[in-house]
């Protein structure tokens, strides 16, 4: 079994102020003594297993404090409208632990997906719908949304176009609303672009990182990030919301590679989640838990507006953003915002139908008739007025005695 560790703010360069700003916001059970201003006390959380590497374990360390990523997000106003009941999230990636309590009832595999060596997905899982349990800091954003496993790695974390194209189209097939996948490839086009427009007929809306995240078998790149490529799939193709992130700071980590092609940006660095088992919370960084929680948003829109469709749910999500460069995720407002054309593009009626004018000469009549009508009405009225005074004082006609 692999032994949970610390992860020490210097253990990656230009991560220190973000993991520091953490540091105040956690709370850790057994922590003795009190956790240090440079060290969080949880294990992290990997996207791939070295060979020979043992699977992740549960944490023996519960985070109690309120994570930062949850104030960041306003997420407490966006639970007060919906809180994701009755959207079901597919997961593809690593697979998502069965036996974590916040995700405990909601949670369907699909063939092995229920086990998970990597625990990456099953972060990835309580990120987006990780239950509020009282005395336990961190939440999903759709903490009542269902979540679908679905394998798009092999047992290690290793993920082709091929098994994460399959693992988007089983995902849709299995009645999604929403399809998060966790990989951002380097390879994959034809593939990966096949399997978005199978998500799109079936108006599933599927969130992906637009660029990988920091791996620690990368130790010839500054920060652990491997050589950037042009384009990740499938974030890159159309209709796919590509997501990147932001820390605590506000910012990305200084060595990080640039990222194109971003739709949003969200809480991606130094986010507190589960294992792939145990109540027990881990740490991790990364544009995969950015786009978690841009894929959680999309379950709280879908289920405030249980009508609009997938492309209409991107739309609230990247046109209510917070405008920045990119734009950051705002879940309250995208699930509030009427944009042009109403909620979610969708025009609110049909444009009003304005009559053809009516030729002149039976306007003329009609205006002759009405004042004729009018003068009446006026001649009426004064007779009404006048006779009751005249009788009053006792008015007669000229001649009488």
């Amino acid at each position: 079994m692999r032994r949970a560790c610390c992860h020490r703010a210097s253990a990656r360069p230009g991560a220190r102020a973000a993991l520091t700003a953490v540091a105040a916001l956690l709370t850790t059970v057994g922590a003795t003594p009190a956790v240090a201003a440079d060290t969080v006390e949880l294990p992290v959380v990997r996207s791939l297993l070295a060979p020979g590497e043992a699977c992740a374990t549960a944490s023996g360390r519960s985070a109690e404090a309120e994570p930062w990523t949850v104030r960041a997000l306003g997420l407490s106003r966006a639970w007060s409208l919906d809180e994701g009941a009755g959207v079901t999230v597919a997961v593809v990636g690593t697979g998502v632990g069965t036996d974590v309590p916040g995700l405990a009832g909601r949670v369907r595999a699909l063939g092995d997906a229920g086990e998970d060596c990597v625990g990456h997905g099953s972060f990835a899982a309580g990120v987006i719908a990780g239950a509020r349990i009282e005395g336990v800091g961190p939440a999903g954003v759709a903490p009542r949304a269902r979540i679908l496993a679905v394998r798009g790695t092999d047992e290690r974390g290793a993920a082709t176009p091929g098994r994460v194209a399959a693992g988007i189209r089983a995902a849709v097939d299995a009645g999604a609303g929403v399809v998060y996948v966790g990989q951002a490839l380097a390879t994959g086009k034809k593939e990966l672009t096949e399997a978005v427009a199978h998500a799109t007929a079936g108006d599933a809306l599927v969130v992906a990182p637009a660029a990988p995240d920091a791996l620690a078998e990368d130790r010839d790149s500054p920060g652990g990030y491997a050589p950037a490529a042009p384009w990740y799939w499938p974030a890159a193709v159309p209709g796919v919301v590509a997501v990147t992130d932001f820390g605590p700071d506000g910012g990305r980590p200084a060595n990080a590679p640039g990222v194109r092609g971003a739709d949003l940006a969200a809480p991606g660095d130094a986010v507190v989640s589960t294992g792939p088992k145990g109540a027990g919370h881990y740490l991790g960084s990364g544009a995969s838990l950015a786009a978690a929680q841009v894929a959680g948003a999309a379950a709280l829109v879908r289920a405030q507006h249980p009508g609009m469709t997938a492309a209409g749910t991107a739309r609230q999500l990247t046109g209510a953003a917070y405008p920045a460069t990119p734009p950051r995720l705002d879940p309250y407002a995208a699930m509030t915002a009427v944009l042009d054309g109403g909620p979610g593009g969708v025009p609110e009626a049909a444009p009003a139908q304005v009559a053809a004018p009516a030729p002149d000469g039976p306007r003329d009549r009609a205006l002759l008739v009405a004042g004729i009508c009018g003068g009446l009405v006026l001649l009426l009225a004064g007779v009404g007025v006048a006779l009751p005074r005249g009788r009053a004082r006792r008015w007669r006609p000229a001649g009488d005695d």
